[in-house]
């Protein structure tokens, strides 16, 4: 069992699993992106589950809704937190383990090294060396002067931005984890001069998490005071938006002495307190008066419409559950449905009623008229943009359904003695979300350092320079100096050639002054004396493939 257990773990925490885990977690979140969220934009969720009604209940049940929460993506990182977890952890206690101990020792055979230079001086070897390793140290590298050799390493950043890199995923699961856990969204749709306190009850939607719920609501004050949308009206791009920006007045907390004005536009949000708020939508409020037969006002106001289409042809209802006594003396009440054209067509022969442009060139209201109960009293829930007809009776004239097309300050007077409907302008409006992220913040440093540490990992070489200087048994010195880089770069082997000119002040090249005495007996000859007589030869890279440095060292 236990032997299973470890097969696991160290799958888990595997490089190749954390690689797997990642990718798919950017699948996952793809549907995120695609389908509407429901705490990102309520509103966009229910548009899109009424118009598709097959496939929204099988999303519904596979969370498609609410991606960044379901359960199927919260395994996926709580996995993935595990396999960076296991990773990170013995990783850091090795690096620490090797800042704590010294560079590994010079390879027996320096000239095997893929990066070298030799050369011959008179100059004493441990003053080779040690001239060796005050330059290593001046040019940053951690160096050891120990068995008459100096070993130097450099690059430790590398390992330093591998480890940020993973512990900055870390951080970026963890401020998403937290943001998942206590953050919360609410919805608001404001017409032109309407405001609302921010509490649950004037909220239009909320969800909240386990940490975050309608008590922990930020309090703050919003009013739109006008909306300005301006749309591109020629060229190939006609239609397209080119400016929404949304003029409201806010003062957070209960001071209202502390009012401010400012704007919000698309990925502009509005922070108050510890919450932003976000312009979602936009669209037009048709401006109705409604009259019964008695000619008293039982509806005046404002009625957002929803966009269907990129031109903002917009549909809505105007309910009217105050009406109170119809024409056969019984209490009754009217409801309207139909369309607002911000550009409305001269006819509606061939293609219906549909907007032409998105902007408020020509608006218009088409509406038809239904009598009779509205439900409004039932004690059920309805849906404020739809109106249920099932006891509901449409007015005719003449023996055809009676409808209406307005421009702004017409009237229609209804049929059967009903009164009339007034429309009396329009006005723009527009949706927010108010969004309270704790782990955004996170997220984003989490985000930026991953990515300095990614630079960090791919760009910064880890590299080791060894200098040897060994007394020869004729007299003079020989000095033999090598590099390895834990990657192929022509780095190293500049670095080596500038170390040895350099050295050049304290261990100059001498020429051999004895080539015809005859040598000592038993005298070790000088490796390869033919090659390393007179000035330092330059650092040479070996064609065949050189034995790593860590098979020659304690490393």
């Amino acid at each position: 069992m236990f032997g299973w257990a470890r097969w696991m773990w160290r799958q888990l925490t595997s490089m190749r699993v954390a690689l797997i885990l990642l990718f798919l977690l950017s699948l996952a979140a793809i549907p995120g992106s695609l389908i509407p969220q429901n705490g990102q934009n309520q509103f966009k969720v229910q548009t899109w589950k009424a118009q598709h009604t097959t496939v929204a209940p099988i999303y519904e049940k596979l969370q498609l809704f609410d991606v960044y929460s379901s359960v199927w993506f919260s395994a996926i990182y709580i996995l993935l937190f595990i396999s960076l977890a296991g990773c990170i952890v013995p990783r850091t206690w090795q690096f620490v383990g090797v800042l704590r101990s010294q560079p590994p020792a010079a390879p027996r055979n320096l000239t095997r090294m893929p990066v070298h230079a030799a050369w011959r001086t008179s100059a004493d070897a441990d003053a080779v060396n040690a001239a060796a390793h005050g330059l290593l140290r001046k040019r940053g590298f951690r160096a050891n002067l120990s068995g008459g050799a100096v070993a130097a390493e450099k690059g430790y950043l590398r390992e330093v931005g591998n480890l940020l890199f993973h512990l900055s995923l870390f951080a970026l699961l963890g401020g998403f984890a937290w943001a998942s856990l206590a953050s919360g969204t609410g919805g608001k749709l404001m017409v032109e001069g309407e405001g609302y306190s921010n509490t649950i009850t004037q909220l239009d939607d909320f969800t909240g998490t386990r940490f975050y719920n309608n008590q922990d609501l930020d309090p703050f004050y919003l009013k739109l005071d006008d909306f300005t949308s301006k749309f591109q009206n020629k060229g190939d791009q006609i239609g397209a938006a080119r400016q929404f920006t949304a003029n409201v007045e806010y003062y957070a907390g209960s001071d209202e002495t502390k009012l401010k004005k400012g704007t919000i536009e698309v990925n502009h949000p509005l922070e108050i307190g510890g919450s932003k708020v976000y312009l979602i939508g936009h669209g037009y409020a048709p401006v109705v008066t409604v009259r019964n037969g008695k000619g008293d006002v039982v509806y005046s106001g404002a009625v957002p419409f929803l966009p269907q289409d990129g031109n903002l042809t917009s549909t809505g209802v105007v309910k009217v559950s105050d009406y109170g006594t119809g024409p056969d003396g019984t209490k009754t009440q009217m409801g309207f449905s139909g369309f607002f054209l911000p550009t409305a067509p001269l006819s509606f022969e061939g293609t219906g009623p549909v907007s032409l442009f998105p902007g408020d060139a020509a608006p218009e209201l088409v509406l038809n008229a239904f009598a009779g109960d509205l439900g409004t009293d039932s004690g059920l829930p309805q849906n404020v943009y739809q109106l249920n007809t099932r006891k509901l009776t449409q007015l005719t004239q003449d023996g055809q359904p009676a409808k209406a097309r307005l421009k702004p300050g017409q009237g229609w007077t209804l049929p059967d003695g009903y009164g009339s409907v007034t429309f009396e302008g329009y006005k723009q409006w527009a949706s927010f979300n108010v969004s309270h992220r704790p782990g955004n913040a996170i997220a984003l440093t989490g985000a930026v350092l991953a990515i300095l540490g990614l630079i960090g990992s791919l760009f910064i070489q880890r590299r080791r320079i060894w200098v040897r200087a060994v007394a020869l048994p004729g007299g003079g010195t020989q000095v033999e100096l090598a590099g390895l880089a834990r990657s192929e770069s022509a780095k190293i082997a500049e670095e080596l050639a500038e170390l040895a000119v350099d050295l050049q002040d304290d261990a100059p090249a001498v020429e051999d002054e004895d080539d015809t005495a005859p040598e000592a007996p038993d005298a070790p000859e000088a490796p390869d004396a033919s090659e390393e007589t007179g000035a330092p030869t330059a650092p040479k890279t070996s064609s065949g493939s050189a034995v790593p440095a860590d098979q020659n060292s304690k490393e």
